[in-house]
């Protein structure tokens, strides 16, 4: 496995790679990898010939009073997960390397990244639009990986992608979850063993969802209704949304006609824990 830090190093080895006939897959990482992000490698290393996995904690995403600092960087850790998983190339620079120079340019998705977690993080998704934009000029994947977690983020790349004409296929894998159903992320190290427990409430919760609509419910006030019911039983927890939108748009429905997402955004001790499910 090829350990990269410089952009020129990246562009040679996937030029070789092409030259050979592979197919590229991308997968973008903030570090910090957990089984989660293995089984997004794991799909690409499935689908393609020449695997590039990037670790970068992005600033351009975070927000002042945010956890950029403190975001865990273990960094011989995570090479050592992608060298297991079969990973071809580690892209693992620094902030001067991907932000030569005072960036002047941004790439900013208009609605989708107004909504949701978007409203609470003002400049967040500017952020990852952007650092992704460069990490696909950088690598020029044919496949790029994202997680279903993050629902939102896939559903703006995805948009981005489009609109830009940009010559790859954007992948959403399922969600990865511990036993009791919390969704694997970075994040949840930063919660107590008590705190850890009440995180699972968030999964409860879209299982409530999910039953509601199988069982015929469709007003979206009252799925909503009977989700904060759970939520609010997070003891330290405050909740910033619950949402059932349009799995495309991402706008607030009132009835559940055709497929939504049904989203959740709940502040616990120093973590800000998202999850969702389609339905």
């Amino acid at each position: 496995m090829e350990v990269a830090g410089t952009i020129e190093a990246v562009r040679t080895s996937v030029k070789a790679a092409r030259r050979n006939g592979k197919r590229i897959g991308l997968v973008p990482t903030m570090g910090a990898l957990h089984v989660g992000h293995v089984s997004l490698i794991e799909r690409a290393i499935e689908q393609c010939d020449f695997v590039v996995v990037s670790i970068f904690v992005n600033p351009t995403q975070f927000g002042p009073g945010e956890d950029f600092a403190k975001y865990p960087r273990p960094v011989e850790a995570d090479l050592e997960i992608c060298a297991n998983a079969g990973v071809d190339l580690v892209f693992n620079p620094s902030p001067e390397v991907m932000y030569a120079t005072e960036s002047l340019t941004w790439i900013r998705v208009e609605r989708l990244t107004e909504l949701l977690c978007g409203v609470s993080r003002p400049g967040h998704f500017r952020g990852v639009t952007t650092v992704c934009a460069k990490l696909f000029n950088i690598v020029l994947p044919d496949v790029a990986y994202f997680g279903q977690k993050d629902a939102q983020q896939a559903i703006v790349i995805k948009r981005m992608a489009a609109d830009l004409n940009m010559p790859l296929e954007i992948v959403v894998c399922p969600t990865v979850r511990e036993p009791d159903g919390l969704a694997v992320s970075s994040r949840n190290k930063y919660l107590s063993e008590q705190q850890r427990k009440e995180a699972a409430k968030i999964y409860k919760s879209l299982r409530k969802c999910k039953e509601m609509s199988k069982a015929g419910v469709t007003d979206a006030k009252e799925i909503i209704a009977a989700m904060r019911e759970i939520l609010e039983q997070i003891a330290g927890g405050e909740i910033e949304y619950v949402s059932v939108v349009d799995s495309e748009t991402l706008e607030k429905v009132d009835e559940i006609k055709g497929k939504v997402l049904v989203a959740v955004a709940i502040k616990l001790g120093l973590a800000r824990l998202i999850d969702n499910i389609p339905v």
